[in-house]
């Protein structure tokens, strides 16, 4: 009941005051370095971990190892020193719990939930799996297989395809291009004591950080990490891991074709340079973003999809990283509507700048934040996630906090200023997926387009 009148609140623009606070949880510093976040939660009998491993992420490998991290991620779940993979997926099954690992740009995630008497069973195997993998061979070759043949199929699907020529273009030479399921090449050249070498110098406990949320407390908990990640030793080797470069500035606008011959429907992605985690402008970022193509009454959907029925949906939104963020809007339409999009897209990026945003729009930006963002915490793996992102950004306890507290005071000036800065304006990157032969006419008049056929090896 509560969410339906915050709900309705928001429809008729009245502003809310919704209280929130994310719980403080304890602290603990294992003797390897490892930190953990504990706060216990006894209202549900679950508990969910997170544990974040910095440089164990795609940004670690080299040009040439594309896919490493993401490939030695996979595997870390497919066999431990005293089990097999069968045994791993096995055991998770038995105990209805879950467990994954993978690999984004700055580091590795492990994540698992269980119920609360599963629980201990549930990080034993996490921790066995993680400090004793053992890389079998076999499986190594299944999964490598598996890679290529599904990075194959991506092309198949432009929803899919597009987002990863558009990293590629965007980021180009810069490490934040490596994609994490990898690319056909690099993966075919891969051994496995690539594989063993990457475990070896990026997985490791000093600085790592774990965040358990649930129904089990400090003095249980804490005999459990001694038990298992507790022995988590250094390793013998230098993490190697070379200082992130700068990401150059863009001279000029980039604008790419990739040609899908039997493709319905064109996809496109436009994007420019964002903000960094904690940016100062993110509340009005935020309020500006839910009104351009952040929701689903936004200028950008309501204009493409509700007026003029181009499509099913479209969006803008913002990924933000330590040092550089990222700002993307995407959406799709059939080939002969792909240049009316652009033209529409591009005429409100042109008004979002220019006239900017009226109080009562700015009022409906604000509650609807503030009505959707807490409930966003409530579950036990989102405080979890929380918790591991304050420490790693360094964003301060009070990070949630504050920012509502600025939700509240956004301005329509501020949310101009947030257009203004933020919006892709030129030099951008726009690529789109479709029938080059239906839609290369439409795009000539936004820019020179690079034709590439989507058959060629790679993104």
């Amino acid at each position: 009941m509560k969410r339906a009148i915050i709900s309705i609140l928001i429809l008729i623009g009245v502003r809310t005051t919704v209280g929130f606070n994310l719980e403080t949880p304890e602290k603990i510093v294992l003797k390897n370095g490892l930190t953990i976040y504990h706060l216990q939660k006894s209202d549900v009998p679950l508990v969910s971990f997170r544990l974040l491993i910095p440089g164990a992420g795609t940004v670690a490998e080299s040009e040439q190892e594309e896919g490493l991290a993401g490939l030695t991620a996979e595997l870390i779940l497919k066999g431990s020193k005293n089990k097999n993979a069968q045994t791993v997926a096995e055991e998770l099954d038995f105990l209805g719990a879950s467990l994954s690992v993978s690999a984004a740009e700055e580091y590795a995630l492990m994540q698992g939930s269980a119920l609360m008497e599963n629980f201990a069973k549930l990080l034993r195997l996490a921790a066995e799996s993680l400090l004793q993998p053992a890389f079998d061979a076999e499986e190594f070759t299944k999964e490598r297989a598996r890679r290529i043949d599904y990075i194959k199929s991506l092309k198949d699907n432009p929803a899919q395809a597009v987002p990863l020529y558009f990293r590629k273009a965007y980021f180009q030479n810069h490490p934040f291009s490596h994609l994490s399921i990898g690319n056909e090449a690099a993966l075919v050249g891969f051994s496995r004591e690539q594989v063993l070498d990457f475990y070896r110098q990026q997985y490791r406990p000093d600085g790592a950080v774990m965040a358990v949320v649930g129904a089990i407390d400090r003095k249980a908990l804490l005999a459990l990490l001694q038990q298992t990640f507790g022995s988590w030793k250094q390793p013998t080797v230098e993490r190697k891991m070379a200082p992130l470069p700068k990401m150059a500035a863009r001279q000029q606008s980039l604008f790419l074709l990739i040609d899908k011959p039997d493709a319905t429907q064109a996809y496109f992605i436009l994007g420019a340079p964002g903000m960094a985690m904690g940016d100062p402008a993110t509340a009005p970022f935020n309020v500006m973003n839910t009104l351009f193509g952040g929701r689903f009454t936004s200028w950008l959907n309501d204009e493409l999809r509700v007026k003029r029925g181009l499509t099913y949906g479209a969006r803008s939104s913002m990924q933000s990283w330590a040092e550089l963020g990222l700002y993307t809007i995407s959406s799709y339409t059939r080939n002969d509507k792909i240049g009316e999009m652009l033209d529409i897209t591009f005429e409100l990026l042109n008004k979002a700048r220019t006239q900017g945003f009226s109080e009562l729009e700015i009022t409906s930006a604000r509650n609807y934040i503030m009505g959707q963002f807490p409930p966003s915490l409530e579950s036990l793996s989102a405080k979890a996630n929380a918790f591991t992102m304050i420490h790693f950004y360094q964003l301060g306890n009070d990070y949630y906090q504050r920012y509502l507290q600025q939700i509240e005071q956004v301005t329509m000036e501020q949310a101009r200023t947030a257009a203004q800065q933020f919006l892709p304006q030129e030099p951008f990157v726009l690529v789109v997926v479709g029938k080059a032969e239906e839609i290369r006419q439409q795009l000539a008049k936004f820019g020179s387009f690079i034709e590439r056929s989507i058959s060629e090896a790679g993104f």
